[in-house]
């Protein structure tokens, strides 16, 4: 299984990313390239506690359906994110990319050590579930984007 933990996983969706361009169009859901972009670094901060969001869908906190979506299930498509995670500008296409790079890099600097927040879905995870979870999130929208 594919985690942000793993050197291999982290080059492979950091390549994928060099590929994606500002034109990009989607294969399904209303971002655009630059949204997606910018709605990837926001879950970034997110896993790292930078950025706070509201507690949603408490059901879904318990096992065995947390790990059955945390680990097995496709990303459904089209799915409501967080509303602290909805982005509807973005600053710069080089900077964006360059933040969403650092922050998979950053990655490695965080796991296994480092204390991790609720998310506001499934609530308590475990730094793997975190790795786990933030390749699939991240492999779902660049496969939106055909990357």
């Amino acid at each position: 299984m594919k985690t942000l933990s793993d050197a291999r996983a982290r080059q492979e969706l950091i390549d994928r990313l060099e590929h994606l361009s500002p034109d990009a169009r989607p294969r399904w859901g209303k971002m655009t390239a630059p949204q997606m972009l910018a709605h990837l670094a926001s879950w970034m901060r997110m896993a790292k506690g930078e950025l706070k969001a509201s507690p949603r869908m408490p059901f879904m906190r318990y096992p065995p359906l947390k790990q059955l979506i945390i680990y097995w299930l496709p990303f459904p498509k089209g799915v409501q994110t967080a509303p602290e995670l909805i982005i509807s500008g973005y600053a710069d296409w080089a900077n964006e990319q360059a933040a969403v790079r650092e922050h998979v890099l950053s990655f490695e600097k965080r796991y296994p050590n480092a204390k991790w927040p609720e998310h506001p879905v499934f609530g308590k995870m475990s730094p793997r579930a975190w790795g786990v979870f933030g390749y699939r999130h991240m492999d779902h929208h660049l496969r939106q984007f055909g990357v």
